[in-house]
């Protein structure tokens, strides 16, 4: 006999079967299904008055095996686990980097998959804390033609930028932009390390180019200089024309994207999209604090990123795990 399985079509035809008369191992030939499997069927998913029925016995079926599926469960069965699901998603965290930091952790394996199913069949209280995935931007291109007339003005470009900067082997290369409030009069300004993710911001209550050059070099100098080596922003009037001094005072080297080429600040931009989660679209900056500012921060740089094996920016910017 071949190993064909009962589904509900096959129990009820067994069901019609038996009802006219035909012997187990008739019925079990006429289905193609061994006399053995048969028998096993019917004992099974017999009803309490010693009658199969082809409906029956299906939900019968059904009910015990999600009974088994019950029991294999581990975020249902896992009350540790389950707590700390809940709160690494209380903290933004996707279910991809629950799943790779468990994973890194040694603490048990479970896919993001399961997570995800867990949160809708389960727990849908908890979607509102998922994000929306972006769209990947497009890689930068430059011109031969452009480079040489970036060189004749003040700022450098983009294509000026050391190679070593596009493969992301070092710690210290840096981009920025700001994000707009509703009033546009307010911003916050943002810088993103390229290798690490790891992010840096601040809110300007007035938007002029002193401003945000005070604000910047205030950041920078925080940092050891190991970790401020290139700085590329955006093209944007608020930055003034202080990348000279900016240099001088950080001994980093300020380059300029070029205009309408968002793409070439990728991290930035992403980093930003990020943040909007916590800042959306519409809202007045003006009633934004510094400290919810701090704390979106925080919480993007304690966040596990795939594509730094689930360690999370903080930690890859501080050197630690290095040896993984």
């Amino acid at each position: 006999m071949s190993h064909i399985q009962f589904n509900r079509d096959r129990r009820v035809e067994l069901a019609i079967l038996l009802n006219a008369g035909k012997s187990q191992g008739q019925s079990g030939k006429i289905l193609g299904i061994s006399r053995s499997n048969v028998c096993l069927e019917i004992n099974r998913n017999k009803d309490e008055d010693g009658v199969y029925r082809g409906a029956s016995a299906h939900r019968k079926y059904l009910q015990r095996r999600k009974e088994a599926k019950k029991k294999e469960r581990k975020i249902e069965n896992d009350t540790e686990l389950r707590r700390y699901i809940v709160k690494k998603l209380k903290s933004f965290w996707s279910p991809e980097q629950i799943a790779g930091r468990l994973k890194k952790e040694k603490r048990g394996s479970i896919t993001h998959e399961t997570i995800y199913q867990w949160i809708y069949g389960e727990r849908k209280d908890l979607v509102e804390y998922l994000r929306h995935q972006k769209s990947k931007y497009r890689k930068k291109r430059g011109t031969i033609a452009r480079i040489a007339l970036n060189k004749a003005s003040k700022v450098r470009r983009i294509e000026e930028r050391p190679k070593i900067v596009e493969t992301r082997e070092r710690i210290g290369d840096w981009e920025g932009d700001t994000i707009v409030g509703k009033e546009r009069t307010q911003r916050i300004l943002t810088y993103v390390e390229r290798k690490t993710g790891y992010g840096m911001a601040l809110k300007v209550e007035m938007v002029t180019a002193e401003a945000i050059e005070e604000k910047t070099e205030k950041l920078f100098l925080s940092l050891p200089k190991d970790k401020r080596l290139t700085l590329t922003r955006d093209n944007g009037c608020e930055f003034g024309d202080f990348d000279q001094t900016l240099e001088e005072r950080t001994k980093m080297e300020v380059f300029r994207a070029n205009t309408y080429h968002s793409w070439e600040r990728g991290t930035n931009e992403n980093w930003n999209g990020l943040a909007r989660q916590f800042f959306p679209k519409g809202i007045l900056f003006a009633t934004v604090t510094k400290y919810q500012i701090q704390k979106a921060v925080r919480l993007l740089n304690d966040r596990p990123r795939k594509r730094l094996g689930y360690q999370t920016p903080r930690e890859k910017f501080r050197g630690c795990y290095d040896s993984d």
